[in-house]
C-alpha cells in the first residue's frame, strides 16, 4: 500500500470517525430535546389541570360557604335588634366581633372567587384606552379621594392604547390607587403619582406614593394570596388585592414588582404590551415565525 493510499484511508476513517461522533451527539441531542418537550407539555398539562381545580375548588367553597355565612350573619342581626338590650358592654362588644368576623369571612372567599375567575372570565385581549380606563378608576375611587384630601398627580394628558380586559384593567389602576391611598402616611399630605413610559415593545406603568412604604423583604409577599403585613385593627382587607392585580397583569403578558423604603413611600410598576407593537408582528411576522 502506498503512502498516499494508507493517507488517504486515514482522512477518510478520521471522516467517519468525526461524522459518527457528531451524529451520536446530534442523536443524543435530539433525544434530550425530545424528553425536555414532553417533560414541558406534561408540565403545562398539570398546571393547566391545577388551574381548573383550583377554579373549581374556588367556586364550590365560595357557594357553599356563602350560604351559612349568610345565615349566621343574619341571625346574629336579628340577636342584636331583638336581644340587644339583654347583653352588658362586654356581650354586645363580643356580638360586634362575631358579626365582624363573619363579614370579613364573606368577603375573604367573594375576593378568593374573584382571583380564580381571572383567567376562567377574563375577556378577550382588545385594543384598549388607558386613559378612559385611568378615569374609570379615578371615578370609582372619587368620594375615597375627597374624603382622605389625596392629591393624584397623573404625569401623561394622553395614555397609550395597550391590548387588554378593560374591566380588568381597571381593576388593576383602582388597587393600586385603592392601596396608596389606604397605607397613606397621616403626619404629612398625600400624593399619589401616577406615570407611563415606551421601553420596548411594552409600556410600564407605574403607581407611587409618600406613605408608609414597605420593607424589602416584603416586596415578593405581599403579591402571595392573603397575604398582609398590618392587623385588621390598623388595615382592613384581605389581603388578596395585590395577588388579584398580579394575577390580571401576568394574564395580560406583563409583569408587576414594587420599589418601596419604609417612610419613603412605595412606587408599583407593572408592563403591559403595546398593542401597536403587538399588530406591527401579526402583520409583518419575523422569519423565524414564517419558518415555523
Amino acid at each position: 500500500m502506498t503512502g498516499a493510499m494508507r493517507m488517504l484511508i486515514e482522512t477518510i476513517l478520521s471522516m467517519y470517525e468525526n461524522l459518527s461522533s457528531r451524529t451520536l451527539n446530534l442523536m443524543r441531542e435530539v433525544h434530550n430535546r425530545q424528553k425536555a418537550e414532553e417533560a414541558l407539555e406534561m408540565l403545562s398539562r398539570k398546571l393547566t389541570d391545577s388551574n381548573t381545580d383550583f377554579q373549581r375548588f374556588a367556586y364550590i367553597a365560595s357557594h357553599d360557604l356563602q350560604e351559612p355565612l349568610r345565615m349566621v350573619t343574619s341571625y346574629l342581626g336579628l340577636l342584636e335588634k331583638r336581644h340587644g338590650t339583654v347583653f352588658d358592654d362586654e356581650g354586645r362588644e363580643f356580638l360586634h366581633y362575631a358579626t365582624d368576623g363573619a363579614q370579613r369571612m364573606s368577603q375573604q372567599i367573594h375576593d378568593l372567587l374573584d382571583y380564580a375567575r381571572v383567567e376562567s372570565q377574563g375577556r378577550e385581549l382588545d385594543p384598549i384606552e388607558t386613559t378612559s380606563v385611568m378615569d374609570e378608576a379615578l371615578a370609582n375611587l372619587s368620594i375615597t379621594i375627597a374624603e382622605t384630601g389625596c392629591n393624584i398627580e397623573v404625569e401623561q394628558k394622553e395614555f397609550p392604547v395597550v391590548l387588554g380586559d378593560r374591566g380588568q384593567l381597571v381593576r388593576v389602576f383602582q388597587n393600586l390607587i385603592g392601596n396608596a391611598i389606604k397605607y397613606r402616611d397621616s403626619s404629612r399630605p398625600t400624593v399619589i403619582r401616577v406615570e407611563v413610559e415606551r421601553s420596548g415593545d411594552e409600556w410600564v406603568f407605574a403607581v407611587g406614593d409618600n406613605g408608609i412604604g414597605i420593607a424589602p423583604e416584603y416586596f415578593e409577599r405581599i403579591f402571595m394570596i392573603f397575604q398582609r403585613l398590618h392587623g385588621q385593627a390598623e388595615y382592613k382587607g384581605t389581603g388578596i388585592g395585590l395577588a388579584i392585580v398580579k394575577r390580571i397583569v401576568e394574564r395580560h403578558g406583563g409583569r408587576i414588582w414594587v420599589e418601596s423604603e419604609p417612610g419613603k413611600g412605595a412606587k408599583f410598576f407593572f408592563t403591559l404590551p403595546d398593542d401597536t407593537a403587538v399588530s406591527t408582528q401579526a402583520q409583518h411576522p419575523s422569519q423565524d415565525q414564517l419558518q415555523i
